[in-house]
C-alpha cells in the first residue's frame, strides 16, 4: 500500500509543472517552407490537401514533424494540428479525420459525456482547459465547436445538435455558407482562465500555495504556514529521490548501485507515507510554496542532465547526484528543523528523516569511493 501511495502522489505532484497551463504558446521558429512541403509530399492525398490549406491560410507552423504540423494561436484557435494519420469517421457521413482545431474552453464535468455523445471525435482536456474538434475540414471543426458550445450553454440537446450538424453540412454543400461553418459564434476564453487542476484524493496530499483550495487557505489562515511548508519540503525531498531511483533500477549498472537505488526508492517512499500521515495527525496540510516548487524543478533538472546515459556513465553520474542531493537535503532538513522548534511531533519526524538521509549519504559516498578505487 505504501508503494502504491508513493507512486500515486508522485504522479499527482509531478504531472502538472508550473506554467504548463499558462496559455503561452511555444515561440515560433523560422521554418523552411520547402522542407515542410517535402515532408507532407509523403502524406496521403487527403491529409496533404488539408495541410496545404492550413499552410495557405496560416503560413508556416511552429512545429513540424513527419507525422504532424502544429500552429499555435492561429486565428481564434489555441492550436491547429494537421495530421498525416487518417482516422475513419462516419458522422455525419463517411469521411476521414486529419485536421484538429483546439480552443481554450472550460467544459463542465456534467457536459463531458454529452459532448462525446454528440461527436466522438471531440477531445476534452479539463486539466489544461481545452476543447478540440477533429474532422477533414476546418469549417466542420468550427461547426462542431459551435454546436459543442450550444450543448454546454443548454441551447441544444445532444440529439438536436447531431441533427443540426447534418442539416448545416447539407446547407454548406448547397453553397449557402452557414454562419456556424464560417466562423465561431462565440469568443473562446483566455487560456489562463480555463485550467482545472482537480483535487487530490490521497489523504494528506499537498496543495499548491496559489490554489484557492480550502486546505491551502486553511493552512494560511490558521497561522500554520511554516509547518505546512516544512511538510511539503520533506515531501519534495522524498519525491526527488524516488523519481531518480526509478530509472536507476532499470539501467545497465552494477548490482550494488542498483540495490542502492531500490533501497532509496523504498525508504523514501515509506518516509513520504509517514510525512503525509503526520500532517493529518497534527492537522496541517503540506503547502507547495514557490520555494518548495523550486526544489521540485531543481531535482528534475539535475536528473534530466544524465537520465539518457546508461552503463558506467549513468552509474557515475547517479551516485554523484546522490552524494550532492543528500548533502543538500541534510542542510535543508537542518534549516527546517529550526523552524519546527514549537512542534514536537514535526521536529521528531524531521530528526528521523535526517537520520535516514545521513545514512543514505554515507552509502553513496562509499559507492563513489569504491568506484574511484576500482578505476585506478
Amino acid at each position: 500500500m505504501g508503494m502504491q501511495l508513493t507512486a500515486a502522489v508522485a504522479t499527482l505532484i509531478l504531472m502538472i509543472p508550473s506554467g504548463a497551463v499558462s496559455g503561452q504558446a511555444p515561440k515560433a521558429e523560422k521554418t523552411d517552407m520547402a522542407s515542410i512541403k517535402k515532408i507532407i509530399a509523403a502524406w496521403p492525398e487527403r491529409p496533404r490537401l488539408g495541410a496545404k490549406e492550413m499552410l495557405a491560410k496560416y503560413g508556416a507552423p511552429q512545429e513540424v514533424t513527419a507525422e504532424q504540423l502544429v500552429w499555435h494561436d492561429a486565428g481564434p484557435f489555441k492550436r491547429i494540428t494537421a495530421l498525416k494519420l487518417e482516422t475513419p469517421h462516419d458522422f455525419p457521413l463517411p469521411h476521414v479525420d486529419f485536421l484538429e482545431h483546439t480552443i481554450a474552453y472550460k467544459v463542465p464535468q456534467d457536459k463531458v459525456g454529452d459532448l462525446i455523445a454528440f461527436d466522438a471525435s471531440s477531445t476534452i482536456n479539463r486539466t489544461v482547459g481545452e476543447l478540440s474538434a477533429r474532422c477533414d475540414l476546418e469549417g466542420h471543426n468550427v461547426l462542431t465547436l459551435n454546436l459543442d458550445h450550444d450543448i454546454v450553454t443548454g441551447k441544444k440537446s445532444v440529439e438536436e445538435a447531431r441533427k443540426a450538424f447534418g442539416e448545416i453540412v447539407v446547407q454548406d454543400v448547397m453553397g449557402k455558407h452557414p454562419a456556424y461553418i464560417e466562423a465561431l459564434q462565440f469568443t473562446p476564453a483566455k487560456a489562463s482562465t480555463t485550467a482545472f487542476s482537480d483535487q487530490p484524493v490521497i489523504p494528506g496530499s499537498p496543495v499548491r500555495a496559489a490554489d484557492t483550495d480550502s486546505n491551502a487557505r486553511q493552512a494560511i489562515d490558521r497561522g500554520k504556514m511554516a509547518e505546512a511548508e516544512i511538510l511539503a519540503t520533506v515531501v519534495a525531498i522524498d519525491l526527488n529521490e524516488i523519481t531518480a531511483a526509478g530509472p536507476a533500477q532499470k539501467k545497465s549498472i552494477s548490482q550494488p548501485v542498483k540495490d542502492y537505488a531500490k533501497m532509496l526508492h523504498q525508504e523514501h517512499g515509506m518516509n513520504l507515507d509517514q510525512t503525509l500521515k503526520l500532517g493529518q495527525q497534527i492537522d496541517v496540510t503540506p503547502v507547495i510554496t514557490p520555494a518548495v516548487e523550486q526544489m521540485q524543478k531543481k531535482g528534475a533538472g539535475e536528473l534530466a542532465a544524465f537520465v539518457l546515459l546508461d552503463g558506467d556513465a549513468f552509474e557515475r553520474a547517479y551516485v554523484a547526484a546522490m552524494v550532492k542531493g543528500h548533502t543538500e537535503a541534510l542542510a535543508k532538513i537542518d534549516e527546517q528543523t529550526q523552524k519546527a522548534a514549537g512542534n514536537a511531533a514535526l521536529k521528531k519526524h524531521l530528526m528521523e528523516t535526517r537520520a535516514h538521509v545521513a545514512s543514505h549519504l554515507e552509502k553513496a559516498k562509499a559507492l563513489q569511493a569504491g568506484a574511484q578505487r576500482a578505476s585506478r
